[in-house]
């Protein structure tokens, strides 16, 4: 069972890390950008102030004339190597022109030698710089910058390729690592779930890189193992105990046969009649005992299961139980559906529905009804309309030795309904008490 993604830490953490290259990425790439464009910027702006300014020097030493020679020289002399075409504007101060080759004034004062990027009347861009000269001349110097913004563009280009490389490879290495994470700890969450639920466990991955998970595993199935060996000594010690108890008890009940046949006592109702029932009690109680520890044991364990046809084991149970429930004034209804198999042991299933019916007999008042229902799944209902179970007692009654208040005066050790979870564990069933408007309703149904 694997881990939902969006509940995964290990899926947070690489979504987290792709987020963060992203966010890398793109602060880079804007900060670069902006560095170049602003190195451009400044660049085009020093080459028009530089021949702006040696122009106004010419108009200084030489005057106007002198200037418009130059300019007319000038646009065939300047380095085009940076790929900056210039243009000239020599004018009126009312605009009208008298010398380069523009011929249209652009939105820039000449008054305040503003500058900043125009657009020309034939649709260039250019930076562009004005001066005035004289009391009715002005100067207007521009540079086209379209290579300076190709330039920025395959930047762009070029940067933005590379980002989405280191991207696409950043997610490509995150999804493969978190992948290989979330299998190695679904592996591990997998062992804890089974040695939960008491199948045997395996956390350990030979084929591990040793890191800090592998590591854990380790230490996890380390701990597995001395609790299962715990657990398997508690249990061959309890067995033992057991063991040794019944042993000397059956030695007891004989003996108190022996005595009874020697002495009869009248009625069946003397001291050593009443002891033999104790013992028998206390026998039944560490067989009950004995039960439960040994299905809880063998929870997952496929050995001695087999495939049963349950729909007609209930059907022979059922027959056998209808004279004890018309003896108690019961009325049993059955429903069961044809064609249920389970893969199960037989006799232990038996018990598991007997427990159930036993406890309804044993609870409803004559007159009332006991139910017994089977259908796909498996899923079998044993339900009754008795007094039920008082609400505080519900969180308890599978426990050992667990009864409510209503049980007290009838005979037994409360571990009937325990020893039934147990085989319904045993099954890989689930044993609950369901909500039913009146009386008891117990369910088992297969684990989810």
């Amino acid at each position: 069972m694997t881990s939902r993604r969006g509940a995964s830490i290990v899926w947070r953490i690489a979504t987290a890390s792709l987020l963060v290259a992203i966010l890398a990425v793109t602060l880079l790439f804007a900060a670069s950008y902006a560095t170049v464009e602003r190195s451009t910027h400044e660049a085009l702006a020093a080459t028009v102030t530089t021949d702006l300014a040696g122009l106004i020097d010419i108009h200084a030493s030489g005057g106007e004339a002198e200037l418009l020679r130059r300019v007319a020289d000038r646009r065939d002399v300047v380095n085009l190597e940076d790929g900056r075409r210039p243009h000239y504007l020599v004018a009126r101060t009312n605009g009208r022109p008298i010398g380069g080759d523009l011929h249209v004034w652009p939105p820039l004062s000449a008054a305040l030698s503003a500058e900043g990027y125009v657009t020309l009347p034939d649709r260039t861009p250019v930076y562009a710089r004005a001066a005035r000269l004289g009391p009715d001349l002005q100067l207007l110097v521009a540079r086209e910058y379209a290579q300076d913004r190709a330039t920025l563009k395959r930047l762009a280009q070029i940067f933005l390729g590379v980002g989405a490389a280191i991207i696409i490879a950043v997610a490509l290495i995150a999804v493969l690592t978190a992948r290989g994470l979330a299998k190695r700890i679904d592996r591990i969450q997998e062992g804890l779930r089974n040695a939960a639920e008491g199948y045997p466990a395996a956390l350990e991955s030979p084929s591990g890189p040793g890191d800090e998970i592998d590591e854990l595993a380790r230490q996890g199935g380390r701990l597995l193992a001395r609790q299962a060996n715990l657990v398997r000594l508690q249990k061959n010690m309890s067995d033992h105990v057991a063991h040794e108890i019944r042993t000397p008890l059956m030695h007891l009940d004989g003996r108190l046969a022996a005595a009874l046949q020697e002495r009869p006592e009248p009625g069946g109702t003397g001291a050593l009649t009443r002891s033999r029932g104790d013992i028998r009690s206390i026998v039944a109680m560490l067989d009950s005992l004995l039960d439960i520890a040994s299905n809880e044991g063998r929870r997952g364990d496929l050995a001695g299961l087999a495939e049963l046809d349950l729909s007609a084991l209930l059907g022979d149970l059922a027959a056998l139980y209808e004279g004890s429930v018309e003896e108690a004034g019961l009325t049993l209804e059955t429903a069961i559906e044809p064609g249920v198999t389970m893969l199960g042991e037989r006799m232990q299933i038996v018990r598991l529905v007997s427990n159930l019916l036993d406890n309804a007999i044993k609870y409803v008042p004559a007159g009332g009804t006991v139910s017994l229902k089977l259908s796909q799944g498996p899923r079998i209902m044993v339900a009754d309309d008795g007094p039920g179970i008082p609400f505080e007692d519900r969180g308890r009654i599978f426990e050992r030795f667990a009864r409510s208040a209503g049980q007290v005066s009838q005979p037994g050790h409360g571990l009937g309904l325990a020893l039934a979870r147990a085989i319904a564990q045993r099954h890989g069933l689930v044993l609950r008490l369901a909500d039913s408007p009146r009386g008891a309703c117990f369910m088992v149904e297969p684990e989810a």
